[in-house]
């Protein structure tokens, strides 16, 4: 499996996003700006929009193209629909839940039998969840250190503490389990996404 390896902050930084977006609780001090005085061409602009999705979510271009392919098909906008497609993936379920403190690191956990989705183990990062699905860690994960920690090492729930949790999301309250409650749409996210940008590059 194909993963994005590029330097986070220096993605970010390129991109123009928070690095918190993806789960990293770093700042840069360069000019958050430095990139909007060069002169972007319109193909440039949707071009960015595309690779700003694509590594937010850990994405290659020929599934992050087959999400749009799909998403074009279902009713509503492809752009709002791209959206819901990605937030739906069980590696952001788990990471949206603070089971994870990056996506990178939400892909591995599941890839590992560490999540469970209505009771059943799954290892495919990519399974899209459905509403009334239950995410859950998986009852052995759940007193490992990766997650509880100890004396010596935080877990993963307490570096990811302060973690909003988005509406569409229902967690129990030990923290081990969500319930799908509707689709995750763009008023969800916490990143600006102008996918019209790349409705109109794919449609070139």
């Amino acid at each position: 499996m194909a993963v994005n390896k590029d330097p986070i902050l220096k993605r970010c930084r390129y991109l123009g996003i928070s690095p918190t977006v993806m789960g990293i609780d770093k700042k840069s001090n360069r000019n958050p700006n430095a990139n909007n005085r060069r002169k972007v061409s319109e193909y440039g602009t949707q071009l960015k929009e595309k690779q700003k999705l694509k590594f937010i979510y850990g994405m290659m271009e020929k599934p992050f193209r087959h999400y749009f392919e799909l998403a074009e098909k279902m009713e509503g906008k492809a752009g709002d629909n791209l959206i819901t497609l990605l937030e739906s993936r069980l590696d952001n379920v788990a990471y949206r839940m603070g089971l994870a403190s990056t996506r990178r690191e939400a892909r591995e956990l599941v890839t590992h039998g560490h999540f469970t989705v209505n009771g059943q183990k799954v290892d495919i990062p990519s399974y899209r969840v459905a509403i009334g699905d239950v995410v859950a860690l998986g009852e052995k994960s759940r007193t490992s250190t990766l997650f509880k920690g100890n004396d010596q090492t935080a877990g993963i729930l307490e570096k990811t503490k302060s973690r909003t949790t988005p509406l569409w999301l229902e967690v129990s309250e030990d923290k081990f389990s969500a319930k799908v409650t509707r689709l995750p749409n763009p008023s969800d996210i916490d990143y600006e996404a102008e996918t019209h940008l790349i409705v109109e590059l794919y449609s070139k």
